[in-house]
């Protein structure tokens, strides 16, 4: 089934407005690196943390697989030919894996801990380590180096990289800690109506990898009658 332009116009305004989440998301992540400078390791073309899979929800899929379909043909097919052996050896481990490639009907357990000794490359890196689409890359992408502590106190556990040379502990409260609780609950809203505008329902999860959002074909997909 075709993606109406129906849908895709009641799409537009939950992906601009989890655009807008992002774009928070990363100006905060950017104050931390002006104020840590030196004791930072995060900068352009460092790829140490884009290694093995990690879930994404259905809705940084889209955005992923919206800027994916802008890029030259060369480049798409330079990325799938990546993706496929991905596919493989998810579809060995998991037989009744099918498109749209969505993980929750597996169980949780055995998506949400991937071996962390993977360190398979995305498939969106290129040969600098760049991210071919890292304007639309996913939230956790966005997240992931810097503790992700609310401006009440509350530690999120976020996943903080290993190689920077200081402490990003050490940086000033009032750039470190932020207003995470309302942005994850913005995420999870916006989630949910986004769900609810693409399959009629308003979804508590649809999750799946990297690797696998790149194959999938969604314009086909019914989102209406999606049995996980």
């Amino acid at each position: 089934m075709k993606k109406s332009a129906q849908t895709m116009q009641k799409l537009t305004p939950t992906l601009n407005a989890y655009r807008q989440l992002l774009d928070e998301v990363d100006t905060w992540f950017t104050a931390c690196l002006q104020a840590g400078g030196s004791a930072l390791a995060c900068r352009t073309g460092c790829s140490a943390c884009c290694r093995g899979l990690f879930d994404i929800t259905l809705l940084d899929a889209w955005l992923l697989k919206e800027a994916f379909a802008d890029l030259a043909v060369d480049i798409q097919d330079q990325v799938l030919l990546r993706c496929q052996p991905r596919l493989v050896e998810l579809c060995k481990r998991w037989p009744a894996l099918r498109t749209p490639y969505l993980l929750n009907a597996l169980p949780e357990e055995e998506w949400t801990s991937m071996p962390e000794e993977d360190q398979t490359p995305c498939p969106l890196l290129n040969e600098n380590g760049c991210c071919v689409v890292y304007a639309s890359r996913p939230l956790t992408c966005r997240l992931h180096g810097l503790p992700t502590i609310d401006i009440g106190g509350e530690n999120f556990d976020g996943t903080v990289c290993t190689l920077h040379p200081g402490d990003p502990m050490d940086l000033p409260e009032r750039v470190l800690r932020w207003r995470f609780r309302e942005v994850f609950a913005r995420e999870v809203n916006l989630f949910r109506a986004f769900s609810m505008e693409l399959t009629g329902g308003a979804q508590q999860e649809l999750d799946t990898f990297i690797p696998l959002a790149l194959l999938a074909d969604y314009t086909v997909v019914d989102w209406h009658n999606l049995k996980l």
